[in-house]
């Protein structure tokens, strides 16, 4: 049966209804019978507040847990999801702590059931601390920033060696191609007769002014983040992507999980997707330079420096990229609540407050003085 109390989170912070259906145990039932590693259903034991798919946590028949999480197929086709999958059999095989994904009686990870794509994984070994924990919201402690800061330049020595084709879909998914473009009017141009939802989202945008002056600011950096070195990243390095040895400063992350969002671009790409998510409270800016957090991150740089070095022009670059790392994804939010949800509200949000407010935070004061701490962490 439906869970009518069933919330999730929502763009403001607050708790909202849905827009996928919870998990039923006829739909768990069915799935959990093609899959012999799992068995059968016994019961739901929590049911994931995230907004954008439909997950839980389910004891099998046989006494384990596993983790499930379903799609509508407009977000992930069961080839597309594969791709999620394949990078994190990589990781997995090069030492990272990673889910295992549960394959079918035919051998496959990603399960199309009509109008549906299923994925059924393994439980994460360690605690869940900030499993209720926004996106945008700080770490509680700096130990756990410097602690994600390392494992995240561990992950990167792990995909570095990983070479797969580019992500077959934009919909929510962090790619970097207007970041880095020279010309991000011409690139997304070019990008929108494949993406029809978005386009008829922005024919009623003045979208070639709104992208010209969002880059205006930061274009000098786009030749240096082209020779960039390729590779693939997590894109949503967020410490509620992270689970853990205990809640202490001393705690190791155990385990990496939600690769949602993750395609092909670069390593500072994720690292300054990890302070954007992490070192702003995005959805406290009320509170002034306090919804800054230069110290955090300051230590996820720390962390991250301690795998892999990290020079002062690269830190320099990193500072200049932050303002723009999240354009690619918050159009394709705007895809995504524009042709799918059916969210014109929400749309407008990823639009007006995301892809433009963002970027134009860090023109201000404190977004200068964010920037100015990451040049200065060397």
């Amino acid at each position: 049966m439906t869970d009518s109390t069933h919330r999730v989170h929502g763009l403001a912070g607050d708790e909202i209804a849905p827009d996928w259906p919870a998990l039923t145990e006829a739909e768990l039932s069915s799935v959990l019978a093609t899959m012999p590693a799992a068995g059968g259903l016994r019961r739901v034991l929590w049911r994931s507040p995230r907004p954008l798919s439909a997950a839980g946590l389910v004891e099998t028949a046989r006494g384990s847990t596993v983790f499930v999480k379903r799609h509508h197929v407009s977000v992930r086709a069961a080839a597309t999801l594969a791709e999620e999958h394949a990078l994190l059999e990589h990781l997995h095989r090069h030492g990272l702590p990673v889910v295992e994904v549960l394959a079918d009686c035919d051998g496959q990870t990603a399960l199309a059931h009509g109008d549906w794509t299923y994925e059924v994984h393994t439980v994460a070994r360690g605690e869940d601390l900030y499993r209720d924990t926004i996106s945008w919201q700080p770490p509680d402690r700096l130990a756990h920033a410097r602690t994600a800061g390392r494992m995240l330049a561990r992950l990167h020595a792990a995909s570095a060696s990983y070479s797969a084709a580019q992500r077959g879909t934009h919909i929510l998914v962090a790619r970097s191609e207007l970041a880095t473009a020279a010309d991000p009017v011409a690139t997304l141009r070019s990008q929108l007769p494949q993406r029809p939802a978005l386009a008829a989202y922005l024919a009623r945008r003045d979208w070639p002014r709104d992208l010209e002056r969002l880059f205006a600011p930061w274009r000098a950096a786009q030749p240096a983040l082209v020779r960039q070195p390729r590779l693939w990243t997590h894109g949503d390095w967020h410490v509620s992507n992270l689970c853990w040895s205990g809640g202490g400063d001393t705690a190791e992350v155990t385990c990496v999980l939600d690769f949602g969002l993750a395609a092909c671009n670069f390593a500072l790409f994720d690292l300054a997707t990890a302070i954007e998510r992490n070192a702003i409270a995005w959805l406290a800016l009320d509170a002034g330079d306090a919804a800054a957090r230069p110290d955090i991150a300051r230590a996820l740089i720390a962390g991250y420096r301690e795998e892999r070095p990290l020079g002062t022009d690269e830190l320099h670059l990193l500072a200049d990229l932050l303002p723009v790392v999240h354009v690619d994804f918050a159009l394709s939010e705007v895809e995504y609540f524009h042709g799918i949800t059916r969210s014109a509200h929400a749309a407008d949000v990823a639009y007006d407050t995301f892809l433009i407010g963002h970027a134009a935070w860090f023109e201000d004061a404190p977004g200068q003085r964010l920037l100015a701490a990451i040049r200065d962490a060397g």
